[in-house]
Formats: C-alpha cells, structure tokens, sequence
C-alpha cells in the first residue's frame, strides 16, 4: 500500500507553558516514519516562550519530515479540552493521535497505532503503554511486566474509572465526532474521551507496546489532588444511573487519597467516609494504612477551581 492509500492520522498537540519541552515534543512527532500525517499544534494562550520555540521547532519542517501538511495555531488560554476542540476542527485525519507538549514521541508509534485501527473498526480508543523519562529526557527505572491486548466495554471502562491518556490514545475520527468532541468546560480531556467514545458503543483496547515516553515532572494536574478529583467526578456523572458508577467514583477518591493521606488528613478523612465498605478494595486498604502510620508532610498547593 502506497503513502497515498494509507489513512491520513492528525497528531494534534495542545501548549500551554512548556517552552522548556515542546521542542522536543514536536521534532519527535516531525520524526515519525509513517508516510501520511498532518501535525497541528495549538498554542493556548502561552505567557511563557512557547510560541516562539513551536515556531523554530516547525521551521523548515518540509526538509526533514515525512508530515504532509503542518498548522499552528494561537488562541487565548482556554483550557486543554477547548485546545483539542480548535485543533480538531482544523485537522482531516481518519485517525487521530492526541499528544502532550512535554512528552516525546518513539519512532514507529504512528505506524503500530495505525495498523491496528485499521484491521480492528469495532475500536474507537486506541491505547498503549507509556514509559516514564525525566525532565532532562532520561529514562527513569520501570518494573518489566508482562502484558497483553487489552480489551474494555463501556461497563467495564466505567467501572475501572479507566484513562487511556491523551499522550497514548489515537482516536478513530468517527468516533469523536459521534460524541461530540471534548466538553471544554472539564478539564481532564482524556477521561472524558475515553468514557465517551465507549458509551457510544465502540470498544477501547490498550497495546503492551510503548507508544510514549512521559515526561516526569512537577507541572502535572494530577499534583492538584483536590481539582483532579472534581474533575473526574464531572465526568462520571452523567453516568450516575450506570451499574458502574459507585466502583469509578471509589476508584476516583482512590485516586486522590495517594496524596491526600500524605498532606490532607482531615480532607483524606473526610474522603474515606465517602466511599461504601462494599467498594472498598486492596488499594483503598493501602491508602488507610498510609493514613493511619504515615506523618503530614508538605504538599503542593491545592484549588478547587
């Protein structure tokens, strides 16, 4: 199959304040051998040097890259959910591989994603397996574990409170424009997607191949244990009448009780009460241990907005 036969895949990549990685970011999507992709970089209202390293990082793209088209565009600061949204509209691809500004891209990852959407069309969410680095780009220690395909209905992505991140997920287009596109209004775009596009009736698989290396390092939402959380529940919550929504909203206070328990007691506390004894599971358990034995110490800074 020639280039031209091969679906076209829009690699969309939201910015906002990583001047100091998305250089890196984009001249690993640039390098990606896979002969049909367009590459399109929103730029969301920045106050740090962003747009001027986006820029450098684009130009001359045409002498280096195997990308057929590139687009960048600058909005104001409207939030990662409302990025995606201005970069989908621009975008043509049949496929759609979302990425984060400060991650970087292995060789190879458009072309594995690809083939197998195209051999799979029950699948709307494609994911894999993410590979942490350092802020420097160093590859940090990681457990080797076995795994394999893994397979989620909606009743089972709920349950689980299941992310295929935004750094790991390629998307069938069909299947976000079925759901509408991101709901700019919550922040966490990758959960909504994922939750979307399984209860629109298209099953969400995970490969046990590396497809990103994510960047470690202390810009992270998921530090702001307290809006995560809130976050996640907003999502959910459409789905409230779902057998699986007392499991996802355990598993999303699970979530928020690794750093609660650690610089929040009363808040932890308060979290614990919330969950029904019958959802309690082995991590929760760790999470009340950590409570009852570990000391408070100083944590980030926490909003609820």
């Amino acid at each position: 199959m020639n280039a031209a036969e091969l679906p076209l895949v829009s690699v969309i990549v939201p910015c906002y304040n990583y001047a100091a990685y998305v250089g890196d970011t984009l001249r690993s999507v640039l390098a990606q051998n896979y002969p049909n992709f367009e590459l399109i970089v929103v730029d969301d209202g920045s106050l740090d040097s962003s747009a001027e390293v986006i820029a450098a990082a684009l130009d001359d793209w045409q002498s280096h890259s195997m990308a057929r088209r590139v687009e960048f565009i600058r909005q104001t600061n409207q939030g990662v959910s409302a990025a995606l949204n201005a970069g989908l509209a621009q975008s043509r691809g049949v496929f759609v591989a979302t990425f984060d500004a400060d991650d970087v891209m292995p060789l190879g990852r458009l072309a594995l994603q690809v083939d197998y959407l195209r051999h799979h069309p029950e699948v709307g969410c494609l994911g894999g397996i993410a590979t942490r680095i350092d802020a420097r780009g160093q590859q940090l220690p990681k457990k080797d574990k076995k795994r394999s395909i893994r397979r989620y209905d909606f009743a089972q992505a709920l349950a689980k409170a299941l992310v295929v991140g935004g750094n790991i997920a390629m998307y069938r287009r069909a299947a976000m424009d079925a759901v509408g596109g991101y709901d700019a209004q919550i922040k966490i775009q990758d959960f909504q997607m994922t939750l979307k596009i399984a209860h629109a009736g298209y099953f969400v698989d995970v490969l046990p191949d590396v497809v990103t290396f994510y960047r470690k390092h202390g810009d992270s939402l998921s530090k702001n244990y307290k809006a995560e959380l809130r976050y996640g529940l907003e999502v959910i919550e459409p789905y409230a009448r779902h057998a699986g929504y007392p499991s996802a909203r355990a598993r999303l206070i699970t979530k928020a009780l690794r750093l609660a328990v650690l610089h929040d007691k009363p808040y932890a506390w308060s979290l614990f009460r919330q969950v029904p004894l019958r959802q309690w599971d082995r991590q929760l358990f760790k999470r009340l241990r950590h409570f009852v034995f570990k000391r408070s110490r100083p944590g980030p800074a926490q909003t609820l907005a």
